[in-house]
């Protein structure tokens, strides 16, 4: 058993850090709202602390999930930071959705201290999140990814090392391409669909069955008939994620252009007011224009 900390407890952390608790690790915890801490050792065996250094002192591995890039340093560096209470050797392991541009920086500065850093953002949302379901892409180097692997399989399914410093956030871009392209191509069936006069259900039954099918057919056809948006990951974040993407294929010198367009549509689903809905709520442009 590892002795850890767990630094963000929002709808991922909170559920994340309990299956580590629940596997018998030693875990402390720190979240911005003190309050939230302390609600989460209410409900899991554990300890509370009121900054990230605190929280991180003694610890062989640091779990970190916020919101951005300015989040991660924030709860990183400075004085109050992780790194300045994380021990020689430790390992940060970052399960926050970021670039790979602070993923890189953030590996140089563990470097100069002793420490280590993984890229290591999940994908699985919410649900994967509270059934220890969740994927975990990673970027950095083998020999700390090994030591945190069986632990953060606390709260996954699977956990690669895809390759250096950033490797883990570029392959989180490409999953949340991914899921855009789908949703949108999704929306836009189910709307002909529905115009037609078909019966979604028979249909979602046979082409669920053949090469359309997908994890957002299955999970999210009826809340999309049903114009219900509050089962999954926010269009605000989605949002965030996709435009890490287009940043990063900027640098890189390629094109996204369905993302781009796709992107567009979710800042118009945020002018209506749907900035927390969850993804599937693309298709609300189609069915209420």
């Amino acid at each position: 058993m590892a002795k850890v900390a767990f630094l963000g407890l929002g709808v991922m952390g909170f559920p994340m850090a309990g299956h580590l608790a629940a596997k018998g690790h030693d875990v402390t915890v720190y979240n911005r709202s003190f309050a939230k801490a302390e609600q989460w050792t209410q409900k899991h065996k554990g300890t509370a602390k009121k900054t990230p250094r605190e929280a991180a002192e003694g610890c062989d591995i640091v779990f970190c999930c916020v919101g951005n890039d300015d989040d991660v340093r924030a709860v990183v560096l400075g004085k109050d930071g992780a790194f300045a209470g994380m021990k020689k050797n430790a390992i940060l392991f970052d399960n926050t959705t970021a670039s790979a541009n602070v993923a890189r920086e953030l590996y140089a500065e563990a470097k100069k201290l002793g420490l280590h850093f993984v890229d290591a953002p999940v994908s699985g949302g919410q649900a994967g999140a509270e059934n220890g379901q969740l994927a975990v892409m990673c970027g950095g180097d083998q020999e700390p990814f090994d030591r945190a692997k069986p632990v953060a399989m606390s709260y996954a399914k699977a956990c690669e090392l895809i390759g250096p410093s950033g490797s883990g956030q570029l392959t989180k871009m490409m999953n949340q391409i991914c899921v855009a392209g789908v949703v949108q191509g999704l929306s836009e069936a189910i709307h002909l669909g529905m115009k037609a006069g078909l019966d979604i259900e028979k249909v979602m039954g046979v082409i669920s069955k053949g090469a359309a099918q997908s994890w957002q057919m299955e999970n999210r056809w009826k809340a999309m008939v049903a114009g219900k948006f509050e089962f999954g990951f926010a269009v605000d974040w989605m949002r965030k994620d996709l435009g890490i993407s287009l940043d990063e294929a900027k640098r890189q010198g390629g094109r996204l252009p369905t993302i781009a367009l796709i992107d567009q549509f979710y800042a118009q689903v945020q002018r209506r007011g749907g900035g927390r809905w969850d993804t599937s709520s693309l298709i609300h442009l189609l069915n209420n224009d």
